[in-house]
């Protein structure tokens, strides 16, 4: 029996064998045997963490490949490609597939950013929309700071009036808040004061005092502008070139001939921004 020895103790002198008390003495391993084992425990211990770090590493690219893959199929369903309707309502015309629609007209009070910038972003907005609120509160400042403010990108405004019955009144005043060079103000009050889930309340006392909040210095301009057929007809020409383009929604923006449907989160602009302006280069 190796590494066992049976001994036996007599006591009291000399007791007969039968008598004797025995006791087993366990030995220790001898030393090679005793290497050999804790160096296989060793070897197999170095191969389950080695093994485990395999694992970990195939389970940590997976999931960035799954995420990049999500990530990609978010931005495909939340940017279309822009396709114009194949009829236009009377009196306008069917743009071509791949249209440019930024005007880039010089001192328009209904842009933002330098009329030059490689990138022209289009908004199609209602001030009554509770999405555009959130957009205008949440991610507008964002592009802005990013882009609009270091010269990469020009925000051009459209009037989409679709939601409600005080939708093209509003679309009138942000227009006659433009011509005295108000424009971005009356648009930050209104979507400020907007409520987050329902249309914004916006008759036409409403808009006089969003003008007199602003600071317009001509408020009985601003009042008779909003009876102009001039700056309704511009309105109405906003709509229709939407419509012509099968926009129907709002917010909808526009980024080369790339339409960005709803208030996306700013992930959403900034990969569509820079596709756009490593094409521009």
């Amino acid at each position: 029996m190796s590494g066992v020895e049976l001994v036996l103790i007599c006591t009291h002198g000399a007791l007969p064998v039968r008598d004797a008390a025995a006791v087993v003495v366990m030995r220790p391993q001898e030393p090679e045997s005793f290497y050999m084992t804790a160096k296989n425990v060793s070897a197999k211990r170095t191969r389950n963490i080695v093994l485990a770090m395999v694992l970990g590493v195939v389970l940590v690219l997976t999931v960035i490949f799954v995420g990049e893959m999500a990530q990609q199929n978010r931005l495909e369903a939340a940017t279309p490609e822009l396709k114009p309707q194949a009829t236009a309502p009377a009196g306008s015309e069917v743009p071509p597939k791949e249209v440019d629609l930024a005007r880039r007209t010089a001192n328009d009070p209904l842009a933002l950013g330098d009329v030059d910038a490689p990138v022209v972003m289009i908004e199609y907005s209602d001030y009554t929309c509770p999405y555009c609120g959130v957009y205008a509160r949440k991610t507008q400042p964002e592009i802005v700071k990013k882009y609009v403010d270091s010269g990469q990108l020009r925000i051009e405004w459209r009037d989409l009036p679709v939601i409600g019955e005080h939708s093209e009144g509003a679309a009138v005043a942000g227009r006659a808040a433009g011509q005295q060079g108000m424009f971005w103000e009356y648009n930050d009050a209104v979507y400020a004061a907007a409520p987050e889930r329902a249309k914004a309340d916006l008759s036409e006392p409403e808009l006089l005092k969003f003008a007199e909040k602003v600071g317009i210095p001509d408020l009985a301009k601003f009042a008779a502008d909003l009876k102009s057929p001039e700056l309704l007809a511009l309105v109405e020409a906003d709509k229709n070139e939407a419509t012509s383009l099968g926009l129907n929604s709002t917010p909808t923006f526009v980024i080369n001939n790339q339409a960005i449907p709803g208030a996306q989160p700013m992930e959403i602009f900034a990969q569509v921004i820079d596709e756009a302006l490593a094409k521009a280069k």
